[in-house]
């Protein structure tokens, strides 16, 4: 088990015993010994729709109880959802969620009551897993305890989201919902259909898909085109796994990237601060009028640029990713009604954010993501990339600048390289080969931008093939 960019992560057979057990106990004792929960309180447990799941989420909850501790089960609800309501409540949360990975894989992600942990909370969390493993740790006899409150829990999250705009700012849209097997897909259509937009939904599965929003496969690109045309859409809009990852394909069936919606939200809710990873287009500090922070990728990272902004006296702040998840460091009154700070990543915003801009504009979507004049930005993954193998790459690239020079090759001539979060390359040209590792499976990930589109793609084929070509000489 790993705490990757958000959550621990590994595989369902190993996370579904005595490992989930094991560190929903330590988060548990290291919310007890931090002061942020005592004996008696409520800690919400949701989960995603993994077959693993349910099964993780019991133990979990065995683990809690006998802890003393009230289990609440919010069932099977989007991560933004769970997070929005433990907030409310002042508790401890566990979301059970591999999010984008593959169905043999899962995870379970933890908030305090004040919200998601950060890396300093994960070494503690990893620190008491690792002394509690050395005593000999077993559950053993516990009985999972547990308050029920699904409804509940999804009317909150709801609630929020229908006094982001009028009731009918999306009257006359006909959109797409992908329901495939992202826990957010009823939830979509509902509030949708609530915004007065004509919903049409497609593709739900029984069977856990896994869905990479910043990662788009071509047979689901090609299968969005085919709907877009199919059903005179407007958008086709869906999520990842656990919901807190939104993926919008414009009205000709093409994928938005995350950060031009992150973007998008950013004006929606006229933020003076934006938080970003280095992986986010790189056109962002000019495409608005607030201040950005770049940060490593990962929501604890965001989340700790934003409260450093807030606690030096910054208004109205925003963070967001490439994959597309929005979170608020701070409260908005979007409609002229609070909206509370959510910092943990949230689907649901940039999505409606996104369709209420087709009907201010007057504008399709396509459109409308092609006035903001981004580089042309395109990324991808090596799945089944071993550890090993990202590890001894970024070493050798981080030896020396010719071994840099030697692995672009013909691609263009080195001008700048960012060590900040894997290797960010930009060419003379002002092309960019970004190489980083995944932080959540064994992947090795390629972002890139050029000045087109087919530009960006060549580039981005060719990044893949150099590290597939490089790991098998």
């Amino acid at each position: 088990m790993k705490f990757g960019t958000s959550g621990l992560r590994g595989l369902a057979t190993e996370l579904a015993g005595a490992a989930s057990a094991l560190y929903a106990t330590a988060f548990a004792t290291f919310l007890l010994e931090s002061g942020l929960a005592r004996i008696g309180d409520e800690i919400l447990i949701g989960r995603d729709f993994r077959a693993s799941s349910p099964a993780i989420a019991a133990v979990c909850a065995a683990a809690l109880s006998a802890l003393g501790f009230i289990v609440v089960d919010c069932g099977a609800v989007p991560t933004p959802a769970l997070a929005l309501y433990a907030q409310a409540r002042k508790s401890g949360c566990l979301m059970i969620t591999g999010s984008h990975i593959p169905a043999d894989r899962n995870g379970i992600k933890f908030y305090r009551p004040d919200g998601e942990i950060d890396k300093g909370d994960e070494r503690e969390i990893t620190r008491i897993a690792l002394q509690l493993e050395k005593r000999g740790y077993v559950l053993e006899g516990a009985v999972a305890r547990r308050q029920h409150r699904e409804a509940e829990c999804k009317a909150f999250f709801m609630a929020r989201n229908r006094k982001l705009m009028e009731i009918n700012a999306l009257k006359g849209l006909t959109v797409g919902v992908y329901q495939h097997s992202t826990v957010a897909r009823d939830l979509l259509v509902d509030i949708l259909s609530y915004h007065c937009a004509t919903v049409v939904t497609l593709g739900r599965s029984e069977g856990f898909i896994p869905v990479d929003t910043e990662a788009v496969s071509d047979e689901t690109a090609q299968q969005f085109k085919l709907w877009a045309k199919e059903h005179r859409l407007d958008a086709v809009v869906s999520a990842d796994g656990d919901g807190d990852r939104p993926l919008v394909a414009d009205d000709h069936g093409d994928p938005l990237r995350g950060d031009l919606l992150g973007l998008i939200t950013a004006n929606f809710l006229q933020a003076k601060a934006v938080v970003t990873p280095v992986t986010s287009n790189s056109g962002i500090e000019t495409a608005g009028s607030f201040k950005v922070v770049r940060t490593k990728v990962g929501s604890p990272f965001v989340i700790a640029a934003m409260l450093d902004l807030v606690a030096s006296g910054h208004e109205r702040v925003v963070g967001f990713e490439a994959n597309g998840g929005l979170l608020t460091g701070t409260d908005f009154d979007p409609n002229g009604t609070k909206l509370p700070a959510l910092p943990t990543r949230d689907s649901f915003l940039p999505i409606l954010a996104a369709l209420s801009l087709v009907n201010t504009s007057g504008q399709p979507l396509s459109e409308i993501g092609s006035s903001f004049q981004l580089p042309a930005a395109a990324a991808d993954r090596l799945e089944n990339f071993s550890v090993e193998s990202s590890t001894r790459l970024m070493t050798y690239l981080r030896t020396a600048e010719t071994n840099i020079a030697a692995f672009v090759g013909s691609i263009g001539v080195v001008s700048k390289v960012s060590d900040v979060d894997g290797l960010r390359i930009t060419l003379a040209d002002k092309r960019v080969l970004h190489l980083r590792p995944s932080g959540n499976a064994p992947e090795m990930r390629c972002y890139v931008e050029a000045e087109n589109r087919e530009d960006a793609e060549l580039l981005l084929r060719t990044g893949l093939d150099r590290i597939r070509n490089w790991a098998q000489g």
